[in-house]
């Protein structure tokens, strides 16, 4: 929790004077009792009217103006705490941007968003019951004890007792509370990450007829997060009943104690009333004080866990100029002995793979499943570094672009088709903020996607709903190409990006792409289809991670036998009229 109070630094004043507020709200509550015990000895024994009626303003006031510290202490604590939140929330939205592709792998979506949201809000509570809280409670009970030793020493030793041995049971609960609320909250995680992967699977798992194995999937998961947090609220409500008998057994001595005073003479039947007014006081705060340390329990464990994402040290670094400079003369990308393994795989996805592409050249990659060709083209706008060899971009290292340059030469289609909300025209503008609408509509008319947009009600200001739902599979391919194509890019990515569509629509998609990269832009082409990428300049043929063959199609009919696999699987008539 001390590494994220930096993000309450804009709320200083607010973090200083809700405690304050709340101390001086303790003051008058503890000064009631003393008023109380003078009303008693003096007012009513002593049968004095006038007396009675000025301690009755007296407590009046102290009624309103623990009222008004209350008020400005809750106001400021809840200033201060959502302030904190909002503060440490968006800062950890921004370290979660700055996270490699290896970083983001690793942490995983589902415990990312539980600590966006669930463990934050966790925290935003603890600060909150912390500052109006965490010193009013304590101070109420110590000062319950010296105010009693105001009145008489004797029957102040119970509170002098009693308070060591209550903060014994909080202090034991709160240690063995903290390590099971962290479990609780990945309890927690893993509970979202199946429920994320039920929303988005929807469909295979209906398709399948698995709802039912997901149900008890679901149920057998969070039947042990419930039982997990009834252990932890079954702990945690122990503080309660403990401290309650602590508190009334405390009490009892303390009246019995009191009565042999107030007969020996030494204090009046007041100063019993107060001191166990007192005794009360401290009962109600203790009752606080057991559900603020479950709060800040939770609040330090969700802190915990959220302090461990801001220690995630981004995998990349970035220069921040360009370390040489270009010459035209080298290869627009450029592959040497490059290797890369995923993080805790075990095994390289992709071997030893150099080529290298030149400007204007068409580039296509396929393989079989899995064979690491969307591995490649992940490195060359650098999602990923490679762990041996380099990749150049235009003669250059891409370790050596400053932070934002390298994304801007490369416009990438990925593999599975995403627009966000908003309209047709706002996801076009991903790739160009600045195009005109004539641009938009030259980048539609290449991706094939013009009967789309006029299609829709709006055109280039149709509605699109939350991840393009309101599109077909193969409209979004064709909006994501024309997205791409509207930021001009020197290098187009295009990671099977064309599964959606048909035969005629892929064709035409090619050559229309083929005449935009006459004007020096790289193409490269993931695709299981062997047509889409026959007509390439330079075709690469993986294999298992290694590449089996680089060349043109003819090439590589004549010398690499997985090519000539994959393509007579898919054009079986051409082996028959071969072998005829």
């Amino acid at each position: 929790m001390i590494k994220l109070l930096p993000y309450l630094k804009k709320y200083r004043l607010h973090s200083i004077f809700a405690p304050l507020f709340k101390m001086l709200e303790a003051m008058m509550d503890l000064l009631v009792p003393l008023v109380v015990a003078a009303v008693i000895d003096r007012g009513i024994a002593e049968n004095n009217r006038s007396f009675i009626i000025s301690r009755f303003i007296l407590l009046t006031a102290l009624a309103v103006l623990g009222l008004l510290f209350s008020v400005a202490a809750q106001w400021m604590a809840a200033r201060a705490s959502v302030g904190f939140a909002s503060e440490l929330r968006q800062a950890l939205f921004d370290h979660i941007q700055k996270l490699s592709y290896t970083e983001l792998d690793t942490l995983g979506t589902d415990t990312l968003i539980t600590r966006m949201t669930s463990d934050i809000n966790q925290v935003q509570n603890g600060v909150n019951m912390g500052l109006r809280l965490l010193l009013r409670s304590p101070f109420i009970v110590f000062g319950s004890m010296i105010m009693a030793f105001t009145i008489d020493v004797k029957c102040a030793l119970v509170f002098a007792v009693a308070i060591p041995l209550l903060g014994v049971v909080v202090y034991g609960i709160m240690i063995i509370s903290i390590p099971l609320f962290k479990k609780t909250q990945a309890a927690l995680d893993r509970l979202l990450g199946i429920t994320r992967e039920n929303l988005t699977g929807v469909r295979v798992i209906r398709a399948f007829c698995k709802e039912n194995d997901e149900i008890a999937l679901f149920d057998s998961q969070n039947a042990a997060l419930t039982k997990l947090n009834e252990f932890v609220g079954r702990l945690s409500a122990l503080m309660n009943p403990l401290t309650y008998v602590m508190i009334n057994i405390a009490t009892v001595v303390l009246i019995r104690q009191g009565a042999l005073r107030v007969n020996m003479g030494a204090i009046r039947q007041g100063d019993v009333v107060a001191l166990y007014n007192y005794m009360a006081q401290m009962i109600v705060e203790l009752i606080k004080l057991a559900s603020l340390i479950i709060t800040i329990n939770k609040g330090l464990a969700c802190a915990g866990r959220v302090s461990a994402v801001l220690e995630v040290t981004p995998g990349m670094t970035f220069p921040e100029a360009e370390k040489r400079g270009q010459t035209p003369e080298v290869p627009a990308v450029c592959f040497r002995n490059v290797s890369f393994g995923y993080a805790l795989s075990g095994a390289d996805a992709v071997t030893d793979i150099s080529f290298e592409a030149q400007k204007g050249q068409t580039v296509g990659i396929i393989g079989g499943t899995g064979s690491g060709k969307s591995t490649i083209v992940n490195l060359i706008p650098r999602f990923y570094d490679a762990t041996e060899g380099d990749v150049f971009v235009d003669g250059l290292n891409v370790k050596d672009y400053p932070e934002g340059e390298l994304i801007k030469k490369i416009g990438i289609v990925p593999q599975k088709a995403v627009l966000f909300e908003g309209s047709i025209r706002d996801n076009l503008k991903w790739g160009n903020k600045d195009a005109s609408d004539e641009e938009l509509w030259q980048a539609i008319d290449t991706a094939q996607a013009h009967e789309v947009v006029e299609g829709k009600t709006g055109g280039l200001d149709a509605s699109v709903e939350q991840g393009g739902r309101n599109f077909s599979v193969g409209q979004k391919q064709r909006l994501t190409i024309a997205r791409a194509l509207a930021g001009k890019p020197e290098i187009l990515i295009m990671d099977d990006s064309s599964s959606a569509l048909d035969l005629a629509t892929d064709r035409r998609l090619r050559e229309a792409v083929k005449n935009m990269s006459h004007q020096n832009m790289v193409v490269f082409i993931v695709s299981q289809r062997a047509s889409t990428i026959r007509e390439a300049d330079i075709i690469l043929v993986l294999d298992d991670g290694h590449l089996a063959g680089k060349g043109t199609h003819e090439e590589l009919m004549a010398e690499c036998e997985t090519y000539q696999e994959i393509y007579y699987s898919q054009f079986p008539e051409e082996k028959k009229d071969k072998s005829a």
